[in-house]
């Protein structure tokens, strides 16, 4: 099938690079003339596993190539994608003019049947916007518009996409279920559903996803909190509960708070949803509240060890992005950490395998880019762990006690056991769990 993709970013991407891999023929279009040529070279210009892999084969068989042309991109597709950024507003709101404005594009070029795809995550009614856009120069024969929202998770997104748990389709109209069933058959083979819906619930299923699953990360960290006052262990409350068929054992980590391109954002948007429709939308605004709260935890515990004035001290921070296996530093919670503690007159070494080239077009200079996890502990008071990367989880503790000025570790993210800590002599808070403190954890 030809297929167009407008929007080089993160989900358009993925979605072309993907559709590629199955044997179509996509074309993807972006303004940005410098990100189409690094493209072209087979350069991804995000950092998503297997995704080069997949990128240089398809380049090479043909199947895949790259515009800055929307008329040349879209002129033989029968499917158009609009994957465009749909930044949040101050209020919350996502800001539509990308998606609107190639949509009055589309409407001066479009010449034949094609199906118009919102990939973009958008406000319930979108779709609607977009066909009213297009009717104002198109024939309504000439096209359809359809919402088919993306569930992929940085990181994994590759296999999201080739082997997804669901795909959800928004549309009305018959002659477009079937345009877009045959372009989904090949990754649903082995059994997983294609759901067929109206737009409007197709737009607020991706909120209602993004939203719950923001919530559970929320409420564990609320459990970790209290756990920490009780005595208890958040890490067998964890288990205890994920066992429960009814609840299961997903996004139960408790941590310091959710980030990146889709939680954040989607969060916001249904809370403007429901405002807009006069619903106080108590739960989700909760949320919000809980998770920015939970940004500044490490940052406290840091304080309340070294005291409020951190000037003279030197502390190494492991991982800048807001999860592993991505370069993505939106809404990162490290990024919180970084301006608390410069602010109270700390100096920083970071490491970061994929991001920190992203932290330092915010940062500039203030903070020490390390080459590696232990370079940043030369002079440094105590390690604070951010991102719970692979090659973070199994160090060298000795060297590290050895070049640390205090044996001193802050795990935002549980990755060492108290066990283990009590056993190598560092001072250890976590999240949720009893501090080890001179080999006793109390």
């Amino acid at each position: 099938m030809q297929i167009a993709i407008i929007g080089t970013g993160y989900v358009g991407l993925v979605t072309g690079t993907c559709f590629a891999e199955t044997g179509n023929n996509v074309t993807c279009i972006d303004i940005d003339e410098k990100k189409i040529e690094q493209l072209r070279l087979g350069k991804s210009p995000i950092y998503e596993p297997g995704l080069d892999v997949l990128l240089e084969r398809n380049i090479k068989e043909k199947r895949l190539r790259f515009t800055t042309s929307l008329s040349e991109g879209i002129e033989n597709a029968r499917v158009v994608f609009l994957a465009l950024p749909t930044p949040p507003g101050k209020d919350g709101s996502a800001d539509l003019q990308y998606v609107l404005n190639v949509a009055e594009s589309l409407s001066k070029i479009i010449t034949k049947y094609t199906v118009i795809v919102n990939k973009s995550t958008v406000p319930v009614g979108t779709a609607e916007k977009v066909r009213n856009v297009l009717l104002q120069k198109l024939d309504s024969s000439l096209f359809d518009v359809v919402s088919n929202p993306e569930f992929l998770r940085e990181g994994v997104a590759v296999e999201d996409f080739l082997k997804p748990d669901r795909v959800v389709i928004g549309t009305s109209s018959e002659k477009a279920k079937k345009v877009m069933d045959e372009l989904y058959q090949p990754y649903v083979r082995q059994g997983n559903p294609i759901y067929f819906m109206d737009e409007r619930s197709s737009e607020m299923t991706k909120y209602a996803a993004n939203s719950y699953l923001a919530m559970r990360i929320s409420f564990m960290n609320e459990m970790a909190n209290l756990c920490e006052k009780t005595g208890a262990n958040v890490d067998w409350v964890r288990m205890g509960i994920g066992a429960d068929s009814r609840i299961g054992k997903r996004f139960l980590f408790p941590g310091i708070g959710y980030g990146g391109s889709c939680f954040p954002k989607d969060v916001k948007a249904l809370a403007y949803t429901a405002l807009d429709n006069d619903y106080d939308f108590q739960i989700v605004n909760t949320v919000m509240q809980v998770n920015e709260r939970q940004k500044l935890v490490l940052g406290r515990k840091v304080k309340n060890y070294f005291g409020n004035d951190l000037s003279g001290k030197t502390f190494a921070i492991w991982g800048l992005a807001f999860k592993p296996e991505t370069d993505d530093i939106r809404d990162a919670p490290s990024l919180e950490l970084i301006r608390e503690l410069l602010d109270a007159g700390a100096a920083l070494r970071v490491f970061d395998p994929e991001a920190m080239e992203n932290v330092r077009q915010l940062v500039g200079d203030r903070i020490y880019y390390a080459t590696d996890l232990y370079d940043t502990l030369a002079g440094a008071s105590a390690v604070i762990v951010v991102t719970e990367w692979s090659e973070f989880r199994n160090p060298d503790f000795d060297r590290i006690a050895e070049l640390l000025k205090h044996p001193a570790i802050f795990d935002g993210r549980n990755v060492y056991s108290l066990e283990k800590m009590q056993e190598m002599g560092f001072y250890y808070e976590s999240i949720g769990r009893k501090v080890v403190n001179n080999g006793i954890i109390a």
